[in-house]
């Protein structure tokens, strides 16, 4: 079969590379320039896979199949033309589970995949459960999923851009942690199409699989479409019959009519209510896998969080430095903000993805000294929060980092923690952390 991929950055390079393991002959085009596709082209060349950069032919259209990387959007003409030819076009982790014999497990919602992905990645693979991660984490479903046996897992941090493209995709356990405002540029600005994209995750689901909820999280409950599969749920607020729940600084566990005691909140190393929550969503699947509680407590107290999130780079005479650089939404803002009790000076903007910010004024006038504004929507920034807060718009996070190191005082917080993308400035959000971080680092 011939299969084009569309989009060669980490997703297209997997599902280039596993197309030609399975005997298709793969095919990858993007509209990216050849200088930004260096490291993928040169895979490309290394694998003798064919490809073409700086615009899509009439050759991608020469295919039984068209695999999509989440960074194409669901409305380009791309696309729509494969569809309108009646070529099936199906996301990289469709792709990838069609050849996984191992078990699904899927993490979805707005904020908290990253770190819910790693923290049951780690918390399996201590208990003795072998278990890989990939998604939006690390590699590609493609690059590993071969590598997966049977009696092995998945934990697979899958985003609503995946699930658009998505038609057989089943997973054993699938986990929604939240559902707020998020991507709304992508979904013509319909709120209602970007949560069905999340609810997807457990379409095909049946009666032996798992659906994990967060309980407290309303966009969630009125969307529980699926009768089949067996729904359990996660609350920070009140004690539920089956599944995770948070009472007294106490994480327990609730199925078949038994609630017992799995571990206290203070074992979790990661701090933060919205981590407790997260926590409880890996707690549940560990517990129907019979992982022991104390395997469960020493994983949450082993785990030291991920990269880019709310994460500690350096203190300077006095002041401390944050990488927040995963924060492409305001939600998640709101998390970084109640995480402080220090003055913060705070560094917002990107690529806007039709951002409200009034979610964020009170906080922003309680805890914030000063914005720094960037990215193609600083001046969205500076309109709103000039009036509440200084603001000062900036070219580059170089260009901040030389006026902060001036301007911020001892005893208080630099936050990178933009609220929007960052493919404006950066090829993404890891790359803006990792530039904000090797500024700091050099700050004397």
């Amino acid at each position: 079969m011939k299969i084009s991929v569309i989009g060669a950055v980490r997703s297209g390079v997997g599902a280039a590379k596993l197309s030609k393991k399975l005997g298709a002959i793969p095919f990858v085009s993007d509209s990216g320039s050849k200088e930004k596709l260096q490291s993928s082209i040169s895979v490309f060349e290394s694998e003798g896979i064919a490809y073409e950069c700086g615009a899509h032919s009439e050759k991608v259209f020469d295919c039984g199949l068209m695999i999509t990387s989440p960074g194409v959007p669901t409305n380009s003409e791309i696309l729509k033309t494969a569809r309108k030819k009646n070529i099936k076009v199906v996301s990289e982790v469709e792709f990838a589970s069609w050849f996984c014999l191992g078990s699904i497990i899927s993490i979805t919602g707005t904020n908290g995949k990253t770190t819910t992905t790693a923290l049951m990645n780690h918390t399996l693979n201590e208990s003795g459960i072998k278990c890989y991660s990939a998604g939006n984490i690390g590699e590609a479903f493609s690059e590993i999923v071969l590598d997966v046996k049977k009696d092995e897992f998945v934990a697979l941090e899958t985003s609503s851009f995946q699930l658009d493209f998505t038609d057989k995709f089943k997973p054993k356990f699938s986990l929604i942690l939240n559902i707020t405002p998020d991507h709304l540029d992508r979904y013509n600005n319909n709120y209602d199409e970007y949560i069905a994209a999340k609810m997807r995750v457990a379409e095909n689901q049946n009666e032996d699989d798992f659906f994990i909820y967060n309980e407290d999280d309303s966009n969630i409950k009125i969307n529980l479409n699926n009768k089949k599969v067996q729904k359990l749920a996660f609350s920070l607020k009140s004690e539920i019959p089956a599944g995770a729940f948070y009472r007294k600084g106490k994480m327990f566990f609730s199925f078949s009519g038994k609630v017992s005691e799995v571990c206290s909140a203070s074992d979790l190393f990661i701090k933060g209510e919205h981590n407790i929550a997260n926590a409880l969503a890996v707690l549940a699947v560990a517990k129907l896998l019979n992982v022991p509680n104390d395997k469960i407590k020493n994983a949450f107290s082993s785990f030291k969080g991920v990269e880019h999130r709310i994460e500690f780079v350096r203190e300077l005479e006095g002041v401390e430095y944050y990488n927040d650089s995963k924060a492409t939404n305001v939600d998640s803002v709101i998390v970084a903000l109640k995480s402080f009790s220090k003055p913060i000076y705070l560094i917002l903007g990107g690529k806007d993805k039709g951002n409200n910010y009034d979610d964020i004024r009170d906080l922003v006038q309680k805890h914030v000294k000063k914005i720094y504004a960037i990215g193609v929507s600083a001046q969205k920034v500076y309109d709103y929060f000039h009036p509440i807060v200084e603001t000062e718009k900036k070219d580059s996070l170089e260009a901040v980092l030389e006026t902060a190191r001036r301007e911020v005082v001892e005893g208080s917080v630099l936050l990178l923690s933009p609220a929007c993308a960052s493919f404006d400035m950066f090829d993404n959000y890891e790359h803006r952390g990792k530039v904000f971080k090797n500024i700091v680092n050099k700050l004397v």
